[in-house]
């Protein structure tokens, strides 16, 4: 009784460093071991020394009483005594450990006897794959010298208190299991106590995933990586958790981890998920807390992720579950008819009094009696959010009925059905015959069209007078004319600006008397021109411009006529005053500007056989006298008369303003 209390507050004390630091899993301890009973060698009557032998060491002081091994073969020579271990498996071991407690005597205390004594012994190891009945060969090359060991922490003689020594090796092992071997060479040694362990890095919860005890590596700078487990009612989120466990058994490096589910809020001290009580919910998978439930819902039980709406509130698939439970908007408010004639009525209301606790309000328009593909809504007749919509297309004279449908998200999800609405009852006017005649385009740029129209005649407006023209354009791939945009005038013609450029624009016009609009005139259709802004001229300017052009022209043939017979009758008075001179006086002569004037010094001319010849100059050599023609009254006859002994030839030459020239 009194061992077991000197020796339960040691174990105790181990426990609690266990779980701070790492663990070991011991496979021998022989502190434990009532007997030992190891393989020895030499053993039995043929041995030559006494070799190892099994004795208990007793010190009730320190609360030891343990089976230990001591040998003291000093007095012999070659002394070789072995002692086996049984055979340690390793299970998950991938390093494994060996503390040795022993004690080693000074040689001085055998003077004389001692033949061989050591202070020193060999610890060495062998690893096999399986038990076997006998101790595995003795021979030194079949093991693995792991150390030769002497004592550490001293030795001790009669005289001194006995000192205990520890040593720790550790081998990597990667069979099922190893013998450790002791080789005694003629020491006195006392094996005290013998434990052969692995270290583990221990079992830990992080991150709300727990790691079971993991061994280290087989080396000590070696990482071994554990992959983590969730804990209950958690799962992983990102990337799966794994820690590494370092060669002294402490973890390092965590990564990922587990979040708890929705419906469990984490205690991130005791690294569990609990579960949210009643009247709470947690909606998704997170560190997040258990909420209160949002109003118009309730959660009866626990482990809620989204609190149910109460009866006649909603809430749609994409709305937060954080969010309070909605219900479908009352009726519009306040629907009022903006304008009405003969085809077209613009209806405006307010929004509903009661929203449901939404903003995703919309609209729908619905009418009795008009009819499909004929009748065009502006801005639609479904899901806008416009309080305003315009009706084109209508007949005259007709009763319809609009209803004004309020819509938001959960409508559809409402056990009512039919959402709630405004209706109102609309009559068109009578159809007032006031057609505009003669639409027109007078010009196109790039981004304007100008056109003009004539007044109704006066049949047309006999219910009144004209009070104003609305003009009606849009592009022509607008096929409902959604995007269409109207002016209103009083004169009978516009300009069209901030028009796209290249792009066609149906338009047509109608006029608005006491009585309504008249119907519209035929759409006419016209592009806008280039970038450039090259104008486009219209049908009236063109004809003016066409007419001035022409007045120019009759202009320009008139004054070029005047210059020719001017020019005419100047060359006629010249030719007359030459000929009533002498002959003499037009010997030498130049046309100039219709006169003829006398050259005194012939100039150069270049002829076509660009050779440089004196003005009049004989031809082939031969001297040749020039004939005025003006010195006959009939110029044939200066054709006729000889000239240098020969009768001159036509268009041997001619004078051309002035210039005689030779052909």
């Amino acid at each position: 009784m009194g061992l077991a209390l000197h020796i339960v507050p040691f174990f105790i004390f181990l426990n609690v460093v266990q779980r701070n630091s790492a663990e070991q899993v011991v496979l021998l301890d022989t502190t434990g071991e009532s007997t030992l009973e190891w393989t020895r060698f030499p053993y039995g009557p043929q041995a030559n020394t006494p070799g190892w032998v099994e004795e208990s060491f007793t010190n009730f002081q320190r609360g030891i009483n343990w089976r230990s091994y001591v040998v003291c073969d000093v007095a012999y020579n070659n002394v070789n005594n072995w002692l086996w271990t049984p055979f340690v498996e390793r299970g998950i071991a991938n390093r494994i450990y060996i503390e040795i407690k022993f004690t080693i005597r000074d040689c001085s205390l055998f003077p004389g006897n001692a033949l061989s004594c050591k202070e020193t012994f060999s610890l060495l190891y062998y690893e096999f794959d399986a038990a076997t009945r006998e101790p595995p060969p003795w021979e030194t090359e079949s093991y693995k010298l792991i150390a030769r060991i002497a004592a550490g922490e001293g030795r001790f003689n009669a005289n001194s208190e006995v000192n205990i020594n520890t040593e720790i090796k550790s081998i990597a092992v990667a069979k099922k299991g190893v013998y450790f071997a002791f080789r005694d060479q003629g020491a006195c040694i006392s094996l005290l106590a013998i434990k052969v362990y692995y270290i583990t890095c221990p079992e830990v919860t992080i991150n709300f995933a727990k790691f079971p005890a993991t061994p280290t590596g087989k080396e000590i700078t070696v990482l071994e990586q554990a992959n983590g487990t969730c804990m209950n009612n958690s799962e992983v989120v990102h990337s799966p958790p794994t820690y590494q466990c370092k060669g002294d058994g402490k973890w390092t490096i965590p990564s990922g981890g587990c979040k708890c589910k929705a419906g469990f809020q984490p205690d991130f001290d005791k690294q569990i998920c609990n579960v949210c009580p009643p009247s709470t919910f947690k909606a998704e998978t997170g560190d997040g807390l258990c909420e209160s439930c949002p109003e118009h819902s309730k959660a009866p039980g626990s482990g809620y992720s989204e609190c149910k709406c109460n009866n006649g509130y909603y809430r749609t698939a994409k709305d937060p579950k954080s969010m309070a439970c909605t219900q479908p908007p009352s009726a519009p408010q306040n629907l009022t008819i903006n304008f009405v004639d003969q085809s077209t009525v613009i209806l405006s209301w307010s929004a509903p009094q009661d929203l449901g606790g939404r903003t995703d309000i919309f609209y729908r328009v619905k009418c009795d009696a008009c009819t499909f593909g004929v009748v065009q809504y502006t801005p639609g007749s479904e899901t806008f959010n416009d309080t305003k919509v315009t009706v084109t297309g209508l007949n005259a004279v007709t009763t319809y009925r609009f209803q004004i449908f309020a819509e938001n998200g959960v409508s559809h999800l409402s056990a009512k059905g039919s959402p709630e609405y405004s209706d109102i009852v609309v009559t068109t006017e009578a159809s007032v015959a006031s057609s505009i005649p003669n639409v027109r385009i007078t010009s196109v740029k790039s981004t304007e069209i100008s056109l003009a129209w004539d007044p109704p005649s006066i049949d047309d407006i006999e219910n009144g007078l004209v009070e104003s023209y609305e003009i009606h354009y849009f592009m022509r791939n607008d096929a409902d004319h959604s995007n269409a945009t109207t002016v209103r005038t009083t004169e009978l013609s516009t300009v069209l600006t901030g028009l796209q450029q290249r792009t066609e624009y149906g338009i047509h016009v109608r006029a608005k008397t006491q009585q309504g609009w008249g119907d519209y005139s035929p759409v006419i259709f016209k592009t806008t021109g280039q970038v450039l802004n090259t104008a486009y001229v219209g049908d009236e300017e063109g004809l003016k411009l066409r007419v001035i052009a022409g007045g120019i022209v009759v202009v320009v043939v008139i004054l070029v006529a005047v210059i020719v017979l001017a020019v005419i009758f100047i060359r006629s008075r010249g030719n007359d005053e030459c000929n009533k001179k002498q002959p003499s006086d037009c010997d030498t002569l130049e046309y100039r500007n219709g006169e003829v004037h006398h050259l005194d010094n012939p100039p150069i001319v270049t002829t076509h056989t660009n050779v440089t010849t004196p003005l009049f100059a004989p031809i082939s050599g031969a001297s040749r006298t020039y004939i005025d023609p003006h010195t006959y009254e009939d110029p044939n006859q200066a054709v006729e008369q000889p000239a240098g002994g020969r009768r001159a030839r036509p268009n041997e030459f001619h004078i051309r303003r002035g210039v005689a020239k030779f052909d």
